[in-house]
């Protein structure tokens, strides 16, 4: 009998292909979401599911699922997984990380050089029929070229915005848990530094950390307070790694200059006051949202789901100590 896979919600045709050829897919056509309930209902007679950041894997929902072998997330970021609970379980839960750090990578820079430019604010004037006239100080930004960036975190995601700085002459700082070889950090000219002296001297501060215990509202009121009153936050990691209503104070008075989000305490909700703030730029969670890279992270967990399902090693397990005695049986 083929095992049984559980798809939480719509994904790429090539994810259902690879699946359907090894396994019985039930599918959830639909971009709707599940709430707990649902969601045990559906995973009573599953042996792994596919699932995306919107699935509430909880503790109880996964104790409520009987036959769950593997979890396989369509995101590299795995905060709504109780990870520890599959792991006591013997469940092995995967991700899809690499194929969308240049994508990411590539959004930070959009979100940086539009709050820097003001650039969403320029084009809401002229599209409301403001614009009458060149002006010499009409709608002036901040420079970027040869300023200093801050990377919180200096991952994947972390290194390839690095790459991008060196066509700006930027100063790159780094702020990270471990060391980057040495090469690494001549060919991006990366200085690694402590996160309150990157806080004070980088101009662009830019997140690129894991949501962990360790960095929820890592960016609080005394970190916004340490930065230039002329810097810009920018976090294309997830949302509660920032303090949302100290952002919205810091922005409101002037503490920072601006910030661009991509990721949000609860989403979809955006923290009150952000939504009427002139100086954020505002995306909804983008941040890999390119079609060829969103196709292959959908392929990449069906692949893993198989692998698992079939006795293979899968490619990208969050917890890989779950394999070992599987591997060993």
């Amino acid at each position: 009998m083929k095992p049984r896979v559980f798809v939480t919600r719509r994904v790429y045709p090539a994810a259902l292909a690879i699946l359907q050829e090894h396994c019985v897919v039930d599918y959830q056509d639909s971009h709707d979401t599940l709430d707990a309930a649902r969601l045990v209902r559906r995973l009573q007679h599953a042996d792994a599911v596919v699932c995306q950041l919107t699935d509430p894997l909880t503790a109880a929902v996964i104790a409520a699922a009987p036959k769950l072998r593997g979890i396989h997330q369509i995101a590299v970021g795995h905060d709504n997984i109780d990870v520890a609970a599959a792991t006591a379980r013997g469940i092995v839960v995967t991700n899809t990380p690499g194929v969308l750090t240049e994508a990411t990578a590539d959004l930070t820079w959009a979100l940086l050089l539009a709050a820097a430019r003001r650039v969403p604010e320029a084009e809401r004037f002229l599209r409301a029929g403001k614009w009458q006239r060149w002006d010499v100080d009409l709608l002036c930004g901040a420079d970027v070229s040869g300023r200093t960036l801050g990377l919180v975190g200096f991952g994947r995601i972390g290194q390839a915005v690095a790459r991008r700085a060196l066509g700006f002459g930027m100063r790159v700082l780094y702020a990270s848990r471990s060391e980057t070889p040495a090469a690494v950090e001549q060919e991006l000219r990366a200085q690694r530094v402590p996160l309150d002296l990157l806080l004070k001297q980088s101009d662009f501060v830019s997140l690129h950390v894991p949501l962990r215990d360790e960095t929820r509202h890592l960016i609080g009121v005394e970190q916004l307070c340490q930065m230039k009153s002329t810097a810009f936050l920018i976090n294309t990691a997830r949302g509660p790694v920032v303090d949302e209503r100290a952002l919205v104070a810091a922005l409101e008075e002037g503490l920072i200059a601006g910030a661009g989000l991509d990721v949000f305490e609860t989403e979809p909700t955006v923290t009150p006051g952000l939504l009427q703030l002139p100086n954020v730029v505002l995306l909804p969670h983008v941040g890999s949202a390119v079609t060829s890279v969103r196709s292959l992270m959908c392929a990449l967990a069906a692949n893993d789901c198989v692998a698992l399902l079939t006795g293979e090693r899968p490619k990208h397990p969050v917890n890989p100590q779950v394999l070992a005695p599987l591997e060993n049986e």
